[in-house]
């Protein structure tokens, strides 16, 4: 059977995963987003050239690959048709090589407005969604009444389902929170028009990714988000909607928990978050400042600010233990050069205790007090450097006690954006 890989982030986003699932598919056959929705925002640089992915997995700029949405994914048609019109006028041939699972939940219009508004209503408490409508696609799964990319086939029971799906957002929207309503006809309409292009694509996924693995076909899994905003596992209620962790790559692709064989755990060398909710290690003088303008800590997909602080190896381990990770990859390393010295959270101190791993619960790690442990920094450039050797002696330290800390092997380094500034120690499709 064909070793396959699955990609996660094991910090709260951001880590730099879309340039890691776009080297790694020189090998793969096959590349599968499992969750999220068009909220993520995965970053590429080949060849100095910027692309920015959002819906559309990032093995699409290998010509050879296939990639497939799975239905864990949530899948917002006006977002999706607009990133591929996009890629295509770039000659990225993408319609021809996608696959969506016909059981994708749909984001459409009340979902966003829903979002929007409750957001709004929230005020200084707000969770710091992106407002395009994720979180209410996900709860409309959960509940039974989605309307699913499968329902864009039968077009008598697409449209019931939307007058009932609206009726009923427009009850909240309306007199909760005082907004616009929509109107069911002017979304059945516009769906009529994106079902066209997006029929063609669909197909059964599940059974795709079972056949591929039988004939020994490499196949690569790709997350969103990070381990620290999973809906179970992250800082709750300031998450995502989604499990954004290694196991939900099976139910969210549609195949067993088998067929996934490495997990690699991307991990930026320090610490970023975006939007609301707590954070230890967070700085908020100038070497947190110099982290977010080395690094361009902004938002691929809502160009917002990230908040920038130290790394946190006591949250990594919770990652780590959670993903079952079989080797890091640590991004942005050169963002750390220059630095006299680097500190690294090795446990909080929590009700008058020492612990050594993050809590759950937004309440619990908002009220930890990060313990650091001080590592000397090094002045040389690390931007682009190919070996590990070459790295400087400070910056092999500071990777080998992140190693030590988290309980897992670095396995790859990335030192710039591009494909090739990467170092590989152990590549995870070798025998």
């Amino acid at each position: 059977m064909a070793k396959n890989v699955v990609v996660i982030g094991t910090q709260w986003g951001d880590e730099g995963k879309g340039k890691i699932v776009d080297w790694l598919t020189d090998q793969a056959a096959g590349v599968v987003r499992f969750q999220g929705g068009h909220n993520a925002g995965h970053t590429l640089v080949v060849g100095g050239k910027k692309t920015v992915l959002h819906l559309i997995p990032s093995g699409i700029l290998r010509e050879s690959v296939h990639c497939f949405i799975g239905s864990g994914v949530v899948l917002s048609p006006e977002a999706l048709l607009k990133e591929i019109d996009e890629l295509e006028a770039a000659g990225i041939q993408v319609a021809k090589r996608l696959h969506i699972a016909p059981t994708c939940p749909l984001i459409l219009p009340y979902h966003a407005a829903l979002d929007q508004a409750r957001e709004l209503a929230r005020g200084s408490s707000k969770i710091g969604t992106t407002g395009r409508g994720i979180g209410p696609a996900y709860e409309d799964k959960v509940a039974r009444r989605a309307i699913r990319v499968i329902d864009l086939f039968d077009e008598e029971k697409l449209q019931q389902k939307l007058q009932e799906n609206v009726a009923l957002y427009n009850v909240q929207l309306q007199y909760i929170y005082q907004a616009a309503p929509l109107n069911a006809d002017e979304i059945f309409q516009q769906l009529q028009i994106f079902r066209e292009r997006i029929c063609p694509m669909v197909s059964d996924v599940s059974r795709t990714l079972y056949d591929m693995n039988q004939r020994g076909e490499k196949l690569l899994f790709e997350g969103a988000q990070g381990t620290l905003l999973d809906i179970d596992h992250g800082t709750y209620p300031f998450v995502t909607s989604s499990n954004c962790v290694a196991g939900a790559a099976a139910p969210g692709a549609g195949v067993a928990p088998q067929m996934l064989n490495y997990v690699l755990g991307i991990v930026k060398a320090y610490t970023t978050r975006v939007g609301s909710g707590p954070f230890p290690t967070e700085l908020f003088d100038e070497v947190g400042q110099g982290l977010g303008e080395r690094g361009q800590e902004f938002g691929a997909t809502t160009g917002r600010a990230r908040r920038c602080g130290w790394f946190d190896a006591a949250a990594l381990k919770r990652a780590i233990q959670i993903n079952g990770v079989s080797g890091m990859c640590i991004t942005k390393l050169d963002v750390m050069d220059g630095l006299e010295y680097i500190n690294i959270c090795v446990g909080y101190e929590l009700n008058g205790e020492k612990i050594d791993i993050l809590p759950f619960g937004a309440d619990a790690v908002a009220a930890c007090t990060p313990i650091y442990e001080t590592l000397p920094g090094w002045q040389e450039s690390t931007f682009g450097i190919q070996s590990y050797d070459g790295l400087p002696e400070n910056a092999q330290a500071y990777l080998r006690r992140i190693e030590t800390l988290c309980g897992a092997p670095v396995a790859m380094i990335s030192t710039g954006p591009d494909r090739e500034e990467t170092i590989v120690l152990q590549h995870p499709y070798a025998d």
